[in-house]
């Protein structure tokens, strides 16, 4: 009986999703694994049912359309001979190939620094205004994994998988060249990050709308490399772009985000179960913020949470009592463009009313 080589996942948006065994390794990690119990959408399964998928499986799809966009844009055919000229490595296929896993690596380990519940408690809760990129680098270059990009065949250098995964915003302390800011562009980029799609198609498919549903197979494949004039020298920096026959797969990317945000991820109860949420952290954490030690940071996640939530509910916590029970506070207020008139900033004035 031969060792497996190949593995393949299932998965509800891209079918199946191929890794090898060294990114195997990578998928097995507690980092990673953690992700199987962050929910995607916060406590938006109390406004939409079946919003209850994970961070591990839209990890997965950022991994996998990396993957696809990697095969396009690095095409010897499709270069610019500008960016051919900028972008030396990728003339040479081992360099392609190494560059290739990293890519997919980074995009599988993008979001292992999330806080429970993600994004709905992380402005107000981490300490010394920290992000969940910082504790994602921390988590690439700890000990654990560590010791698997070594494993790995030719190994990973840590910064290349950081610097993809999470951005050069949020690594100020290390260099880029033009060729890992594309690369990074591909996994966290704002106008074609294959981040956002994943996000977009598998949030809308479990939410059950049709808002977030754009043409990524046509949109995937018009994307470019492109030259970008960067100063009044003339000087240019390599971006991603599309392609003519792209424009509409692009319009349609922008619609859809508008539209998920607009009727799902801004939802009035949904954010009302943040606003419970943090209070209810508030009283729950130690400190009222959470720890970013990586073995304590490991140990938590959204199921410590609920089992809290419900354990304090009944001792009469009042957050835990209204996500228990969902008694949420009920919308006092709905955007008025007339307001601005009276007030810029008619909400916050409402709020502090109230």
């Amino acid at each position: 009986m031969t060792t497996k080589v190949l593995h393949e996942i299932r998965d509800p948006v891209h079918v199946f999703i191929t890794l090898d065994s060294d990114e195997r390794a990578v998928l097995d990690s507690r980092p990673v694994q953690r992700l199987r119990h962050i929910h995607q959408l916060a406590m938006e399964f109390l406004v939409y049912p079946g919003a209850t998928h994970k961070r591990f499986e839209h990890a997965l799809g950022v991994m996998e359309l990396a993957d696809r966009v990697y095969g396009v844009v690095t095409r010897s055919d499709l270069l610019d001979d500008r960016v051919r000229h900028l972008l030396p490595e990728i003339s040479n296929e081992d360099q392609r190939r190494y560059w290739r896993r990293v890519l997919r690596m980074a995009a599988l380990c993008h979001d292992i620094g999330h806080l429970p519940f993600s994004h709905a408690a992380e402005d107000e809760l981490l300490p010394d205004g920290l992000r969940h990129e910082d504790i994602t680098a921390d988590l690439i270059r700890s000990d654990e994994m560590q010791s698997i990009w070594q494993s790995i065949t030719p190994p990973l250098r840590v910064d290349d998988i950081i610097k993809l995964s999470v951005g050069p915003e949020h690594c100020p302390d290390l260099v880029f060249s033009d060729w890992e800011a594309v690369l990074s562009e591909i996994v966290v980029g704002d106008a074609f990050g294959v981040d956002r799609m994943d996000y977009l198609l598998r949030d809308s498919l479990h939410v059950g709308v049709q808002y977030g549903r754009f043409d990524h197979y046509r949109l995937i494949d018009t994307l470019r490399i492109l030259p970008r004039s960067e100063s009044s020298e003339g000087s240019e920096q390599p971006t991603l772009g599309i392609d003519e026959g792209g424009i509409h797969s692009a319009e349609a990317l922008l619609l859809a985000r508008y539209s998920m945000f607009s009727q799902v991820y801004l939802h009035p109860v949904r954010r009302a179960y943040d606003l419970h949420l943090k209070d209810f952290l508030r009283e729950w954490l130690p400190s009222g913020v959470f720890s970013t030690v990586i073995q304590d940071f490991l140990e938590l996640s959204d199921i410590e949470v609920l089992s809290a939530i419900r354990q304090r509910a009944k001792e009469g916590s009042d957050p835990a009592m209204r996500i228990a029970e969902r008694k949420h506070f009920k919308e006092a207020y709905s955007r008025n463009v007339n307001d601005l008139e009276l007030n810029i900033e008619p909400g916050k004035a409402i709020s502090q009313a109230l």
